[in-house]
């Protein structure tokens, strides 16, 4: 697996931001600054984890989501956010961890 981006909780709108209505938040684009920093603000009845709203996450690319997945606490199961690519996340130590897969 490789280092993908961080998602940070955010309360203030940021310029640019892409609407997710299935999952009621905005988030920015992690390609637009050197660090891979995607801002994530979300409506008051996102039905996400509470974890993932509050708590910022590292996300890794991975070649297969469920081997990545194998033993894991999966707190958001395998879905598609766009097109191409499947993401999940999962519990490590108290922190969120997204894993994203691009398919090919």
């Amino acid at each position: 697996m490789k280092y993908h981006h961080i998602g940070i909780p955010t309360r203030t709108p940021r310029e640019g931001e892409t609407y997710l209505e299935k999952f009621r938040l905005y988030a920015t684009d992690h390609r637009l600054n050197p660090y891979g920093i995607q801002w994530m603000r979300y409506e008051p009845d996102s039905p996400l984890p509470e974890l993932i709203k509050t708590v910022s996450h590292v996300a890794f690319e991975v070649e297969n989501l469920e081997q990545a997945l194998e033993g894991k606490e999966v707190i958001i199961k395998p879905n598609s956010p766009s097109r191409g690519v499947r993401v999940a996340f999962i519990v490590e130590d108290g922190a969120p961890i997204e894993f994203i897969e691009f398919m090919k």
